[in-house]
């Protein structure tokens, strides 16, 4: 197997890794979670009000970051559209045997397709990453991101903030990592997040989850962003 293909191989799985799911920046300055403040709205309200919102999200536009040196975690970028049917179109950078490899993909159905740098999309079953990502989770009410954010617990209301130009309210909660895993593969335990939570409306503009360190991994940071709620969407397989 040439460089290139083994530079392609190992980034399909990586670009399905969290292909899907959330603009990011690095969020080091707020690592450490603060104290509910009484002045805002409870935590837990938020949090159930957000869940009901975005189980019945059906495509939105997402962007995804991730900031450090995470295990498991080639990814470093992800852009595109999702479907809640699993369909998704995009790009995607990711870091593979110390080379930065940019990625543009669609998934229609069982189907992914698939381009490198350079050559044509190639064609693959959905199935052979279907162990590492299923993309099709995250708008799913019963296992994406709705589940994450309706079973987060120790929930407080940190600050009102603005994101994209919209109202939110900023709420840390922790995760556990069997609901999280679908939104985030590979995490274990419990995982530490904050949730940014529109005023109107508590559709989930952004969420950020802090990972820890793995060996030499010194661990990070996976900031997802959400926006263009229920736009019409269409995707077809490239030509």
């Amino acid at each position: 197997m040439s460089r290139t293909r083994a530079l392609l191989g190992g980034a399909t799985a990586a670009a399905l890794l969290l292909v899907a799911l959330t603009g990011c920046t690095s969020t080091s300055e707020e690592d450490a979670p603060g104290k509910a403040d009484p002045n805002l709205p409870a935590a837990d309200g938020l949090l159930k009000e957000s869940a009901t919102a975005m189980g019945g999200i059906t495509t939105a536009k997402f962007l995804i970051s991730a900031d450090g040196t995470i295990a498991g975690v080639a990814l470093k970028r992800a852009d595109g559209v999702l479907t809640k049917e699993g369909n998704a179109q995009g790009t995607a950078q990711v870091e593979q045997m110390g080379a930065t490899v940019d990625l543009a993909f669609t998934i229609v159905g069982q189907t992914m397709y698939l381009k490198g740098p350079t050559g044509d999309y190639q064609q693959l079953p959905l199935a052979l990453a279907a162990s590492v990502y299923d993309p099709s989770a995250i708008l799913d009410p019963g296992r994406g991101i709705a589940k994450v954010v309706g079973t987060a617990t120790g929930g407080k209301t940190e600050a009102a903030e603005t994101v994209d130009g919209q109202e939110t309210y900023r709420v840390a909660a922790d995760n556990s990592s069997q609901t999280l895993v679908n939104v985030v593969p590979g995490v274990t335990g419990t995982v530490p997040g904050r949730f940014w939570i529109a005023k109107d409306g508590k559709k989930l503009l952004k969420a950020a989850f802090t990972l820890p360190a793995v060996g030499e991994a010194k661990g990070g940071t996976v900031t997802i962003t959400f926006k263009e709620f229920d736009a019409p969407v269409t995707i077809a397989p490239p030509k």
